[in-house]
């Protein structure tokens, strides 16, 4: 793995105004991304989602503050909306969930493709539709031109996820935010799309940030693993090793996933404590 570093977080807090006061989100996360594939894994509400979504500054409504955020020669911190413009899809890009929000209702799913490498690469509308075409068709989408002019209400849930991750990946980013991408896809297409982010990282050496509640997805398809609870990490560890994993978080959601083969017990329950609120981050 090389080890440049693309994304170096200190102490990333994220909180919204509640009736009384500010409710953290995400509290003092700190991590770095090199030129690899990094879990971030832990129950829904865990603040794993904002944190992908506060790295690219779309939360307006939230509080976001940090130490660091170093990207290359950018400090998104001190970054103007301006910048964060061009960051945004040409260098950064997220894959969002649920491409029902992220996609126009009222435009061609071509066209919105097409635009996301025009907006960053000088080129005339029929090379970036020939772009947009081959993209499509690399998220194995079967008879791209067919697709191209179909609007979002035309395609289903699990065609539009693939259109949202082609949109987010064609203008080669550098560093690539994944929120629970084959969530609606079905075994084998999620393998395709799985080998097209792994390709993204080994032969553009870029990094990729990989969000899920998938404790096996994780495992086998990324190099390292961030643990997170109520807004913090509570272990840091290689992906290999997660069944070696100290910290009895990460020990109860592993003991509570169903094994293919395993015993019919009743699966284990887990159970939290208060003082992990309260530890120190690896």
């Amino acid at each position: 793995m090389d080890d440049t570093v693309l994304l170096d977080i200190r102490n990333l807090s994220v909180a919204y105004r509640g009736e009384d006061g500010m409710v953290p989100a995400v509290r003092n996360v700190s991590f770095t991304l090199g030129r690899e594939r990094l879990g971030i894994v832990g129950e829904s509400g865990s603040g794993k989602s904002t944190i992908g979504r506060a790295l690219l500054r779309l939360l307006p409504t939230a509080q976001i503050t940090a130490d660091r955020i170093q990207f290359g020669q950018h400090d998104l911190t001190r970054a103007s909306e301006r910048q964060m413009l061009d960051i945004r899809g040409r260098h950064m890009s997220m894959i969002l969930q649920d491409p029902k929000f992220s996609l126009n209702p009222v435009r061609p799913v071509g066209d919105q493709v097409a635009e996301a490498f025009r907006i960053h690469h000088r080129c005339t509308r029929s090379e970036a539709k020939a772009k947009a075409l081959k993209m499509l068709k690399a998220v194995r989408i079967n008879d791209p031109e067919r697709v191209y002019g179909l609007y979002p209400h035309e395609v289903s849930g699990g065609m539009g996820q693939r259109i949202m991750i082609a949109m987010m990946l064609i203008a080669g980013p550098e560093v690539i935010i994944a929120d629970e991408p084959t969530s609606a896809l079905d075994v084998t297409i999620r393998l395709d799309v799985l080998k097209l982010l792994d390709d993204l990282v080994t032969s553009r050496g870029s990094g990729l940030i990989m969000i899920s509640h998938d404790l096996n997805l994780v495992r086998n398809f990324c190099d390292r693993v961030l643990i997170m609870y109520a807004g913090r990490i509570v272990e840091m560890l290689d992906a290999r090793n997660m069944g070696a994993a100290q910290h009895p978080y990460t020990r109860g959601l592993m003991a509570a996933q169903p094994r293919i083969g395993g015993n019919r017990q009743p699966l284990a329950v887990l159970k939290r404590d208060p003082a992990w609120l309260e530890e120190k981050a690896p």
